[in-house]
């Protein structure tokens, strides 16, 4: 089973959740929300957890000051997220600290030879996709939770994007359409636990299975067909490393 993006660090025992991620064999990225938080963040990886370098859109007002924390941890991290842009009502006071972050996070990027990026686009995938274009080098792109139109769906298929798709999003009649029109070679699961809920309850790692239910009903599938073919997709992805250093994660 593959968790692409879980905030691992923010259960509220999440050395108990790391654990039984080990136990059970899950892929985890363990996504951060913050620079600083990424160092400590590391400590809960053990078997196929692993941990991104992020500062989440919605503290970038608060938090410009990490940027050269990020820049700084850059080299040794494989994996970036939670980074992007959020448009939602509430957090347009902060769109111009947004762009500052998100720009200077794309261009580090591409400075170290590209990573692999989990990003928010909640509100605002029109303009997380022009800055993508701006910067092709700066890796690969996986839009977590996508909730775009369909036609920024098709422009960012167009421009080599993956998806992170979770429960959430296969309950929604919305959800399914954006899912089921996504190209099956660049999808992967997602939790986006603990914040993300199913029955008014915290998704953990291991709730990706309602995920790959939900996938192999629109691929007119079983669920072990499509695991088979999400499990190829993370490999392939794997087998495309950006340039790291020796003490990165592999």
């Amino acid at each position: 089973m593959i968790d692409f993006h879980c905030h691992l660090d923010l259960y509220p025992k999440p050395t108990e959740i790391a654990s039984r991620c080990e136990r059970e064999g899950l892929y985890v990225l363990s996504v951060t929300t913050t620079p600083s938080a990424w160092p400590g963040t590391r400590s809960l990886e053990r078997g196929h957890i692993r941990t991104a370098l992020g500062l989440h859109p919605q503290l970038a007002h608060q938090r410009l000051g990490e940027l050269s924390q990020f820049d700084e941890f850059l080299p040794r991290a494989r994996y970036v997220g939670e980074v992007g842009l959020d448009g939602a009502p509430e957090f347009r006071h902060s769109w111009n600290e947004q762009l500052r972050v998100f720009d200077h996070i794309l261009s580090s990027c591409s400075d170290v030879g590209g990573r692999v990026l989990s990003i928010h686009s909640r509100r605002a995938a029109r303009h997380v996709l022009d800055r993508l274009s701006t910067r092709p080098d700066a890796g690969i792109p996986i839009l977590h939770w996508f909730t775009g139109t369909i036609a920024e769906l098709e422009h960012a298929i167009d421009m080599g994007c993956w998806f992170s798709v979770g429960p959430p999003m296969l309950s929604t009649k919305s959800g399914r359409k954006l899912v089921s029109r996504m190209p099956r070679d660049r999808i992967l699961t997602e939790s986006d636990g603990p914040f993300a809920q199913h029955s008014q309850q915290p998704l953990f790692p291991w709730d990706v299975t309602l995920a790959v239910k939900g996938i192999a009903s629109l691929w007119n599938t079983d669920a072990a067909s499509a695991q088979a073919c999400l499990t190829t997709n993370l490999r392939i992805l794997a087998s495309q490393p950006p340039a790291v250093s020796s003490a990165a994660q592999s």
